[in-house]
Order: structure tokens, then sequence, then C-alpha cells
């Protein structure tokens, strides 16, 4: 066993609404998933943002806001 696999994980957010919380991940729940979903619920409609890791050094990542693509105007199809 390495000791990346019985160290626990530091991440921090970045972007969007968990922009700068820093989260201790232990190590019994095992590596860090690479990408975590938040729905925020609020009094109008739920809004999900998906944040995707991009490790650092050994038991250290960031989790990166995605960015999703802006559809084509025409993409939604004949009017």
């Amino acid at each position: 066993m390495s000791d990346s696999d019985t160290a626990d994980s530091v991440l921090l957010f970045l972007g969007g609404p968990l922009d700068g919380r820093v989260e201790v991940r232990e190590a019994r729940h095992g590596a860090p998933l690479p990408t975590v979903t938040h729905t925020h619920l609020h009094d109008g409609p739920k809004v999900v943002h998906h944040y995707d890791l991009h490790p650092l050094a050994s038991g250290a990542g960031v989790y990166h806001l995605r960015v999703d693509a802006p559809e084509p105007a025409d993409a939604a199809g004949p009017a």
C-alpha cells in the first residue's frame, strides 16, 4: 500500500457556489472522486454544478468548476 492510500487528501474548490471551500477527505474513504456534482437548491429551479479534480502533489488537489460550452444559436433546431 502506498503512502497516498493511507494519507488524507486536502481538496480546494474553485469557482461556483463552493469557491474557496477546503475539504479534507479521510483516507478511509478512498481516493478523491474525479468529478463532484453540487446541486444548489433555493426558491427557484435547482442549479447543478460539476467540479473536475486536478491533482496536485500527493494528497492534494483542486476541484475546478466545469464551464460548459454555450450551445450555438442554431442548435435548438428549426423554429
